[in-house]
């Protein structure tokens, strides 16, 4: 089997196994939501999943830095496997549920579980996947992974609804989320390497955000999720709304048809993205995807008609793979390994917040201004946010960086592994995780740059 492919690596393959089945099960999961909240509400449904939709968000905004922040107190592959049995027992109670405010109430509460597994799993991978062709690689297949889900979802959802009602869609999620925990319970996860942290539970609840926003690459990233969230709220809320008012097309068939286009091109660039990475950097990458989805929603607003309409939506889902795939790499490269869950889970959380405010950018400017000004004003936003990322993105060959420590005494967890703790003692456990006060001297000198508990400024120049 090739090396560099991710599928190589016994443990990559169990985990990657276990997000697929748990991302099908999501799926059947939202369409029994769907036809539940329509049983409910009825015409009234769109205002109910919106609602759902908002308690998915806060779910993932506030509850991933406290995961980011504490995780490390607690072993991966238990904590892992008991967010997915959380989600399990959760799901089961979707079938019983009377009143209104029940489904935003589990909706919450699975999301919260949801918002701790993520940011954890996505952590793991590259401690399991040193090599960086490997790492890209795994992340394009994570990418066609929730692609897939769209695509086999429905799919599934629709033999099951053949011969049971829409409540075996939760009770096979529910399933699905078992089958994940019992596929991590037998792999081999690697041990999270100890943090060097000082500070109360609030400090390390904050690090990961803190140190986001002190690094000049996450901070262009992050503005370019307010594109990113842009562009696919426009597509998740509005593509109804396209093809029903603007093309009258009122099967819907049709509406599937764009759907599934924005997601073939979302698939193709994952495909694409594995050989284009060896020639061209992933920040350029991400801003061509940028790019794309700007002028996608530039020529949205012309309100073009049916087959110009399908190629503009298999644009933008394709831009749209383009800059989400590689950021996975930017923010492990931003990272000390020791505190790579506290940033995947501020990379979550902050990224959310921007679809978040972009779900209901799209759906509010839509209803009043209508489609085509909807378009246009998302299309000039990701254009000012790549504009900003190229003017602020640091023009960076690699993340050596040299910079200067002033001299420096404190008192942390830490182990003798790296060039700030080259002391010697006289404490048996001198090669293991200790505590104890010790002195950094003044130095000059260069090495993979990423803001800890020893770099707390990015460097200047």
């Amino acid at each position: 089997m090739n090396t560099n492919n991710p599928l190589s690596n016994n443990t990559f393959r169990k985990l990657f196994t276990a997000q697929i089945i748990a991302l099908v099960g999501t799926g059947l999961s939202t369409i029994g939501l769907s036809l539940l909240a329509y049983d409910m509400a009825g015409s009234n449904v769109g205002a109910v999943l919106g609602i759902a939709l908002a308690c998915k968000m806060i779910a993932y905004i506030f509850f991933s830095p406290i995961i980011g922040g504490l995780v490390h107190r607690f072993a991966r592959k238990q904590f892992m496997i008991i967010m997915d049995v959380s989600r399990a027992l959760i799901v089961l109670f979707m079938p019983f549920v009377n009143e209104i405010w029940h489904i935003y109430l589990l909706i919450f509460l699975l999301n919260l579980f949801s918002a701790g597994f993520k940011p954890v799993f996505q952590a793991v991978i590259p401690d399991i996947l040193n090599d960086d062709k490997q790492y890209g690689k795994a992340l394009s297949y994570s990418r066609l992974a929730y692609d897939l889900e769209v695509l086999l979802s429905p799919t599934l959802a629709g033999i099951a609804l053949l011969y049971f009602s829409f409540s075996s869609l939760f009770v096979l999620n529910s399933f699905a989320f078992i089958v994940s925990a019992l596929i991590i319970i037998i792999t081999l996860v690697p041990k999270a390497k100890p943090v060097e942290r000082t500070g109360s539970a609030w400090n390390e609840i904050t690090y990961g955000v803190i140190s986001y926003f002190k690094t000049p690459r996450l901070r262009a990233i992050l503005v370019l999720y307010i594109g990113i969230a842009s562009a696919s709220s426009m597509i998740i809320v509005n593509t109804v709304v396209y093809v029903k008012d603007y093309l009258g097309a009122f099967d819907n068939t049709t509406v599937a048809i764009f759907f599934a286009l924005s997601g073939l091109g979302s698939m193709i660039a994952a495909f694409i993205y594995p050989i284009i990475s060896t020639r061209i950097e992933d920040k350029i990458v991400i801003q061509s995807g940028i790019f794309i989805i700007a002028l996608s929603l530039a020529f949205m607003s012309l309100e073009p008609s049916f087959i110009p309409a399908l190629i503009c939506w298999f644009f933008t889902g394709m831009g749209l793979s383009f800059s989400q795939i590689p950021v996975g790499k930017i923010v492990n490269m931003s990272s000390n390994p020791k505190d790579r869950t506290a940033y995947f889970s501020a990379q979550f959380a902050l990224s959310h917040i921007c679809w978040f405010f972009g779900y209901l950018a799209a759906g509010q400017l839509a209803l009043i201004f209508g489609f085509s000004f909807t378009a246009s004003f998302l299309a000039s936003i990701i254009a000012i946010c790549l504009i900003y990322s190229v003017l602020f993105w640091p023009n960076e060959e690699s993340s050596i960086l040299k910079h200067a420590h002033s001299e420096l005494i404190h008192t942390h967890s830490h182990l003798h592994e790296d060039e700030h703790h080259k002391h010697t003692h006289q404490l048996e456990n001198n090669n293991e995780n200790h505590e104890h006060k010790h002195k950094h001297a003044s130095v000059t000198h260069e090495h993979p740059f990423y803001i800890d508990i020893h770099h707390q400024n990015w460097p200047k120049g």
